[in-house]
């Protein structure tokens, strides 16, 4: 069993930063590849980024590319975002699977978080 809890969500201007974290609980993190993904009102999950169990791979949507950086220690997943919009307001969550395509699919991943809150005002 995995826990993941985030954190680092808020209320940021237009073209600001903000950073959040997810810290794994429980089996040996090292084993999962994780990623991110966002909800907002009247869309569908989106996915985000993704990180493979070394973190020597990282995957980005297109909508973020250039903007956020995903990455990990041993018993957390970071994601670093910048000059953000208010596009980019939505729940963020942290998801981790076994498997790296499984996180980038967002289809039937072992873990999620409950999600952090990002609200970028214009």
């Amino acid at each position: 069993q995995v826990q993941l809890v985030e954190s680092g969500g808020g209320l940021v201007q237009a073209g600001g930063s903000l950073k959040l974290s997810c810290a794994a609980s429980g089996r040996t993190f090292r084993a999962y590849a994780a990623g991110w993904f966002r909800l907002s009102p009247g869309k569908e999950r989106e996915f985000v980024a993704a990180i493979s169990q070394t973190g020597g791979t990282q995957t980005y949507a297109d909508s973020v590319k250039g903007r956020f950086t995903i990455s990990r220690d041993s018993a957390t997943v970071h994601l670093q975002l910048n000059s953000l919009t208010p596009e980019d307001t939505a729940n963020y969550y942290c998801a981790a699977d076994r498997q790296f395509p499984t996180i980038l699919s967002g289809r039937g991943v072992d873990y999620w978080g409950q999600g952090t809150q990002v609200t970028v005002s214009s």
